[in-house]
């Protein structure tokens, strides 16, 4: 493309009580039809008591410098909104795992679109959405949910910078504060799994079993196969998950293991194994379909532990009661990351592995022993009885 012709901008005041410095230049843009055109831009460089009018001068020539060396390419002034409806969605959301695929259209269409599908890509700034994902916090939402749309709104904007509508992604790097989840974490403990397992139907119950004894993500274990389970050697072959009837690879990378099989769950995945063909799902409708396990979880699961007066779990709640269990029986990080399939150490250690009360308890009693071994000892029994 041609150097546009040589500008030097303009430099004005503006404000009364608060006066500042504003640039103003032309930029050449790509238009919604797709031809270029010119576009005035204006931005505000600073207030007049901080800046001089040299230095003002100096960051404007800055701004014209790539515009003037014709290196700055022309940037869209196509809206997000129909960035995102008209180029994202169609071409990228058929190339995401279904999961992700919901999971961003819910950010996109409950929170993003809502405040900035009118704004045009080019004028989107980093300000601009920082204040938007500031707002998101103030309102109430917490730091993992803010995460999540700044995640989606980077992920739409890192492809209008990849194909050329944009040249920054004003997304990358915005803070979203205290990320730890608004409600805490619910897991089991040992006594209470063996107490809703002794009440659940099949296959809820081994379903939960297994869960609990191999740490797998739900749409692991319902997308488990005949021919992934390798009862000679021990292994359970994770290389499938399901989500909403769709079946996909694993969540990442790291996801895709081999699980070594306790004697226990060789034992539930036996009789599972009788008399399906290779390719049948081990947990299976009638009509040879995944089980639903939101279904399962509302009809049975969750009316068991409100009937024991458990926490109501979730099926990811095991998942994290096999995290904190690993860490009970004294098994390394770097273990139970390779077993949970996490990409990140932090994750496990972070968000997975729970203290246990008792555990605590005995800890503290230790320490207190060392450090006075003169004074009252108590059994755990009696020190449980007090706490309680």
């Amino acid at each position: 493309m041609a150097r546009g012709r040589y500008q030097k901008g303009m430099l004005f005041v503006r404000g009364k009580r608060r006066k500042v410095w504003v640039a103003r230049w032309f930029e050449d843009v790509i238009q919604e039809d797709g031809t270029i055109g010119r576009m005035r831009r204006s931005q505000v460089l600073g207030p007049t008591g901080e800046l001089s009018k040299r230095e003002a001068h100096k960051l404007l020539e800055a701004k014209l410098r790539p515009i003037n060396q014709g290196r700055q390419r022309p940037q869209t002034t196509l809206p997000l909104g129909r960035f995102v409806h008209e180029q994202w969605e169609p071409t990228m959301s058929p190339l995401l795992k279904p999961s992700s695929a919901r999971y961003y259209g819910i950010q996109l269409r409950c929170h993003i679109l809502p405040a900035l599908g009118q704004r045009r890509l080019c004028d989107l700034t980093r300000a601009e959405a920082q204040a938007f994902l500031t707002a998101k916090r103030q309102h109430g939402l917490s730091g993992s949910s803010v995460h999540g749309i700044r995640t989606a709104l980077s992920k739409v904007l890192q492809a209008a910078v990849e194909w050329e509508y944009i040249e920054l992604n004003p997304a990358r790097g915005l803070l979203v504060g205290d990320r730890h989840p608004a409600s805490e974490r619910v897991f089991l403990s040992p006594e209470q799994v063996r107490a809703l397992v002794n009440v659940l139907p099949e296959p809820c119950r081994s379903i939960v079993l297994l869960l609990a004894l191999t740490g797998l993500r739900i749409g692991e274990l319902l997308a488990l196969r005949r021919h992934n389970v390798d009862l000679l050697v021990g292994v359970i072959r994770v290389r499938e998950t399901v989500y909403e009837g769709s079946f996909s690879t694993p969540k990442t990378r790291s996801s895709r293991r081999d699980i070594p099989m306790s004697r226990r769950v060789h034992q539930l995945l036996y009789a599972l194994c009788g008399g399906a063909g290779p390719d049948d799902l081990l947990f299976r409708s009638r009509t040879g379909t995944p089980v639903n396990p939101k279904n399962l979880a509302n009809r049975v699961l969750k009316p068991a532990c409100r009937n024991l007066s458990l926490p109501v779990v979730t099926w990811h709640s095991f998942r994290h009661t096999h995290a904190t269990l690993l860490a009970e029986v004294g098994e390394s990080l770097k273990t139970a990351q390779s077993l949970l399939g996490h990409s990140d150490l932090e994750t496990t250690l972070n968000i997975y592995a729970h203290p246990i009360p008792e555990s605590q308890r005995r800890a503290v009693e230790r320490v207190a022993e060392i450090l006075d071994p003169n004074g009252p000892k108590f059994a755990e029994q009696t020190v449980t009885e007090k706490v309680n």
